[in-house]
């Protein structure tokens, strides 16, 4: 399956998409909020009708999943569906501490194929394609290969610096001595520094949609990582729901936390 297209059409956007970005986020900017009060900004929007205006033009045929826009049937008919989070870690970008991210995973019937993760603030790019591998490039155009840790426990934990759980709570104190350092960190951000092997684990317990997971999900599994439900079960890009109802992921499948004990 050749997707060079399809890769330097999905960073092209990003691209595009992380300079608007980096526009409103120098300067002052007005934050509204939807009908679940998640946040919204002209960032959200702006970088949303760049993305979807490249890949339409590019793929007319392609489906569309994304945060910005209301879902519709039309995507179950397409063989393949681009999912889209134009600005990933809206309250990271209004905090303006850097966490956030342009996220766009394409799926081929049910099967996630590629991922393009985005990092405006360090211009920093994370991309993958099944079977490809997985590479970060920095902004001087330097390119390296991915690959997750082989640490096993004690290992290095990640969580949501903006989205805390109870059971992440409990996770800290059940596996306490599992755990060799701990960092909050914003966004799909955390899925490429587990691929890239700086960490090890990451659990999520709450709601999480599915153009949260869908490119980090690529990079991870490329990069030699497991994604998974917490019923270890895939997760579906093709059912209706576009919730995710908790995921984790690990570098290695001995370092998988059995949720019993917490």
């Amino acid at each position: 399956m050749n997707l060079q297209k399809e890769l330097d059409t999905a960073i092209g956007a990003a691209l595009l998409a992380g300079e608007k970005i980096m526009e409103v986020y120098r300067k002052d900017f007005t934050i509204c909020y939807k009908d679940d009060q998640s946040p919204v900004t002209d960032a959200d929007l702006q970088a949303n009708n760049i993305i979807l205006e490249v890949l339409t033009k590019a793929f007319p045929e392609d489906g569309m999943l994304s945060e910005e826009v209301a879902d519709d049937s039309s995507r179950f008919v397409r063989k393949r569906c681009w999912v889209v989070d134009p600005l990933d870690g809206t309250k990271e970008f209004i905090k303006k501490n850097g966490e956030f991210s342009v996220s766009i995973g394409l799926v081929d019937e049910g099967v996630v194929v590629l991922g393009v993760i985005y990092i405006p603030v360090r211009k920093r790019l994370y991309y993958a394609v099944q079977g490809e591998g997985a590479f970060r490039r920095e902004s001087n155009g330097e390119c390296v290969s991915l690959s997750v840790s082989d640490r096993t426990r004690p290992f290095n934990l990640l969580i949501s610096r903006s989205h805390p759980s109870k059971r992440t709570v409990n996770l800290l104190t059940a596996m306490a001595e599992d755990i060799l350092s701990v960092t909050e960190m914003g966004s799909a951000i955390k899925g490429c520094l587990i691929a890239e092997g700086l960490y090890d684990v990451y659990y999520n317990f709450g709601h999480s949609m599915k153009w949260d997971t869908c490119a980090m999900e690529c990079i991870v599994h490329e990069a030699g990582g497991m994604m998974r439900r917490l019923d270890d079960a895939p997760i579906d890009y093709q059912e209706k729901e576009t919730k995710n109802y908790g995921f984790y992921i690990v570098n290695r499948l001995s370092n998988r936390i059995d949720l019993t004990k917490i």
